[in-house]
């Protein structure tokens, strides 16, 4: 099955690919790796909805973070496919790096971050698992809730 295929199947229609917003580029490929930069959780209107601004542990549900992380990963997925042509090109997610925008005392960050690790394995299976650092900070663009960044091993 193809990876369009799956994603039509998970219900998951990937959105225009944001374009960078200061002095960087949306991916950078060298040899079989693609990094894509940090995607914030946009939603498929291009906007930042309500639940997903501000702080977990605060105006942010752990729900709406989980829910976050999810937009974040399908719009890192929007990336791979305007770098790549295809997400069939894809052999494994190598890594993703979660930035959790919390209170200071906010510990559940990990579970937060759970929502774009699951999507990955849902779209990619075993080739889906991939290495992952999560850290809570005090700010992110827009006051975006959660922040992904991904790599990838690619064909």
């Amino acid at each position: 099955m193809s990876i369009d295929a799956k994603l039509a199947e998970l219900g998951i229609v990937l959105p225009t690919p944001a374009a960078p917003v200061a002095n960087y580029v949306p991916s950078v490929r060298t040899g079989n790796l693609l990094v894509i930069s940090g995607q914030i959780c946009l939603g498929p209107d291009g906007k930042l909805a309500p639940q997903h601004k501000g702080k977990l542990g605060a105006e942010v549900s752990a729900e709406a973070g989980y829910e976050a992380a999810r937009l974040s990963a399908i719009n890192v997925l929007a990336q791979v496919k305007a770098a790549l042509g295809s997400l069939d090109k894809v052999v494994r997610c190598v890594r993703l790096g979660g930035f959790i925008n919390a209170v200071p005392t906010y510990a559940a960050v990990p579970a937060v971050m759970n929502g774009a690790s699951d999507l990955m394995v849902a779209v990619f299976g075993d080739a889906g698992r991939h290495a992952r650092s999560t850290i809570g900070v005090a700010e992110l663009p827009a006051d975006a809730a959660v922040e992904v960044e991904a790599m990838f091993e690619v064909a």
